[in-house]
């Protein structure tokens, strides 16, 4: 997947140093076209096959009530894959840093409340598309198990952590007979994935060993990967973990890693239905989460609305 990119768009931040803004300053922000890292895989903007969301928690957010007193919260945000634009991901940790010496009301309320609208509006007029945004306070988090079931009720006894359902997923790493297998390959190599007839009626793989690079800085980030999928095609178990494994040295961004292993199973198996799921693990106080679907029923809901708080795998 070695391609030589342009990143002019983002070099504002990333791989200098940068001294972090304490007062509200939305021109820290930062946006990538989603087309600079899909022409190499044969992705159109206007014909991609699939749909998703990229979503964001952020850990360390904190501004300042009018009196000076310091309040904390937990962050989502969550906007469309068909978006145009990405947001660079130190763009994002300098602009929320920017709050914290920022008076913004009276209260712990008002001050999410103003943290919230004005990053729904910075962040939907950078990427020139609707981002929802929703901030946790600490007594939220802790005294409430709070989720959402699709229609926006919230409950407080459904568990929709992904590891839940891990029963449902093989860990490719921990199921099949590895030892013995040669992993020398860390470039993106979809001639790794070998191709079987599928007998069964849905196949769900997940690897802990996702592993990539920062497209500007080489940083390592480490993730979670879930797949699943149906059709009359499988691939290989142990290829997929092969493949899994190539992106250990691969230097793009979260987003595109979760759009390249899409595309290279849609391409590889036509299948009737596909799901990727890439579950980062945080960096800077921010985790990147993004999801690629075929269909909107595949789509984990807790993971893409903004209304519920994800919670978090073990890496995580």
């Amino acid at each position: 997947m070695k391609q030589k990119l342009d990143n002019s768009n983002i070099s504002k931040h990333l791989g200098k140093s940068s001294e972090y803004a304490c007062n509200y300053d939305p021109t820290l922000l930062v946006r990538e076209p989603r087309s600079s890292n899909r022409l190499h895989l044969g992705l159109e903007d206007h014909n991609l096959p699939f749909i998703g969301s990229d979503i964001w928690n952020g850990y360390e957010i904190t501004g300042l009530t009018n009196n000076g007193l310091p309040v904390s919260f937990v962050g989502k945000f969550v906007y469309s894959s068909s978006s145009k634009y990405i947001v660079e991901s130190k763009s994002t940790k300098l602009y929320f840093n920017s709050f914290s010496m920022t008076r913004l009301g009276n209260t712990v309320e008002d001050v999410k409340a103003s943290i919230e609208q004005m990053a729904k509006k910075d962040l939907t007029e950078l990427l020139e598309t609707e981002v929802g945004v929703i901030l946790y306070t600490n007594e939220s988090m802790l005294d409430h198990d709070l989720t959402c079931d699709p229609k926006g009720e919230w409950h407080t006894e459904w568990h929709t952590d992904l590891n839940t359902v891990r029963s449902e997923y093989i860990t490719l790493e921990d199921e099949y007979p590895i030892q013995d297998t040669v992993f020398d390959t860390y470039e993106e190599s979809p001639e790794l994935l070998e191709v079987l007839d599928n007998d069964v009626s849905i196949t769900r793989y997940h690897s802990a060993l996702l592993r990539s690079r920062c497209r500007v800085t080489s940083q390592p980030d480490s993730g979670d990967v879930y797949i699943s999928f149906t059709g009359r095609k499988t691939v290989d178990p142990i290829s997929l973990l092969k493949y899994i494994v190539s992106f250990r040295d691969e230097c793009h961004f979260h987003e595109e890693i979760c759009e390249a292993i899409y595309k290279r199973l849609y391409d590889l198996l036509q299948p009737e239905t596909l799901s990727v799921k890439c579950l980062y693990a945080r960096r800077g106080g921010w985790d990147i989460n993004p999801e690629r679907v075929s269909h909107a029923n595949l789509k984990h809901y807790a993971l893409s609305d903004p209304r519920c708080y994800h919670i978090k795998t073990p890496k995580q």
